[in-house]
């Protein structure tokens, strides 16, 4: 369901230190990213949207079950809720049987990774809100398999399949499921061995025009559906990190993700660092506030950042508390949680967590017009998708903002000013 890819980079050290480590101790490889929900006439891509929508709740609905069992509970105020289906208006749309060409890039952010011996190569989605790698099988029997880099087992003299199986629900009723796996997998030269993993064999068809083959998780091991250490976790436990720490710089140019360290080429000052709350699994900041010009709209919430989500996402009441505080705002789509606001107001919006305010600029709040006169579609929704009435999800409309910075170390996310 998503289209036309454009290169970014993405660093990742090779040479890791406690401190910050230089881009010149890192390797480069190329990165392609997939559409944003704003077409390129300008306008806001509502079908899009509410896909998205559908996506994000499920994604995070199948973290929580799987939080509940390797658990044997959720933290207070998560819930597991149904899944959501896609709208038999939109399932063309969701299953790539149409073209969507007019939209521009910016909702994935993924790279080069090789499994096994000797190396077979994928194309890989890095996602700070998922904890599982799985790519797709030479015995994948879907039909979204055919344009996808397929892993062969008995290619790979590193390879050991595992007892059980990995399943996971999408929205358009299609599952992605295989058998699981351990192997060699390494990016850009780091090398995790006995890394689990499935090599699926079934592939929902939501991926048929995605340029990914698979998905790597970088949140927790508590969320993971295999239940086993993600591969950046597997890189510390077998010492081939001596930090554990990785960074994202999101942005139209210069993208760049490193491993085992932060690069000081793409930030100036230090990073604010604010704990998070590993009992939940995600990269949960806590004590955040919503701003508002140079007040806070809605205040002592917590805050998941999360690189494979487009916008941000807020409880529908504290997300219609925030737009109450922008003057002309009114909703768009109130069943998803959109509003429409003045193109041309002159507030900025923000969040905070005690110290610096880290601004929302104003081309990533906009989602597109709105299609009245002078309206444009904010990039905070309101939807309920289990996590509570104070608990946020910060996507990329955020953190294409800032450098953020994420530690196993110090169970710690931070965020510094771009260079």
């Amino acid at each position: 369901m998503f289209c036309k890819a454009s290169l970014i980079t993405v660093a990742l050290a090779l040479m890791a230190s406690a401190t910050p480590v230089a881009r010149d101790q890192g390797i480069s490889i190329n990165l392609a990213k997939r559409s944003s929900l704003t077409k390129e006439d300008g306008t806001f891509d509502h079908e899009a949207a509410i896909l998205h929508n559908i996506h994000i709740h499920n994604k995070y609905q199948r973290n929580l079950r799987a939080l509940q069992a390797n658990t044997g509970g959720l933290p207070k105020d998560f819930q597991i809720k149904e899944f959501r289906t896609v709208p038999d208006s939109l399932q063309k749309r969701a299953t790539g049987s149409e073209s969507l060409t007019d939209e521009e890039d910016d909702e994935e952010w993924a790279g080069k990774i090789s499994v096994g011996t000797p190396a077979q190569s994928f194309l890989i989605d890095f996602d700070t809100g998922s904890s599982d790698l799985w790519i797709p099988s030479s015995s994948c029997t879907s039909s979204t398999c055919s344009s996808k880099s397929k892993y062969k087992a008995s290619s790979s003299s590193t390879s050991a399949k595992k007892s059980g199986t990995f399943s996971i629900e999408y929205g358009d009723g299609s599952t992605v499921s295989g058998p699981i796996y351990t192997d060699t997998v390494t990016v850009a030269g780091l090398t995790a061995t006995g890394q689990y993993f499935s090599p699926v064999t079934t592939l929902s068809s939501s991926f048929s025009d995605d340029p990914i083959d698979g998905i790597l998780g970088l949140a927790f091991p508590s969320l993971s559906n295999l239940g086993e250490n993600p591969f950046f976790n597997t890189l510390i436990s077998e010492g081939k990190v001596t930090s554990g720490v990785f960074g994202f710089k999101l942005a139209s140019t210069g993208s760049t993700l490193f491993l085992g360290g932060t690069d000081t080429s793409k930030y100036t000052g230090s990073i604010e660092y604010h704990s998070v709350d590993t009992s939940t699994g995600f990269w949960q900041a806590t004590g955040a506030k919503a701003v508002v010009g140079s007040s806070a709209a809605v205040s002592n919430f917590d805050t998941v950042i999360d690189s494979g989500t487009t916008i941000i996402y807020g409880p529908p009441s504290a997300v219609k508390t925030f737009y109450s505080k922008i003057e002309g705002s009114k909703v768009y789509d109130e069943s998803e949680g959109y509003y429409e606001y003045p193109c041309s107001t002159t507030e900025s919006v923000g969040f905070s967590w005690g110290g610096k305010t880290w601004t929302v600029s104003a081309k990533n709040f906009n989602l597109g017009s709105a299609g009245s006169s002078g309206q444009c579609v904010g990039a905070i929704a309101g939807q309920d998708i289990g996590l509570g009435e104070s608990t946020w999800l910060l996507g990329d409309s955020f953190m294409k903002n800032v450098y953020t910075a994420f530690s196993f170390d110090e169970d710690a996310v931070g965020f510094a000013a771009l260079a």
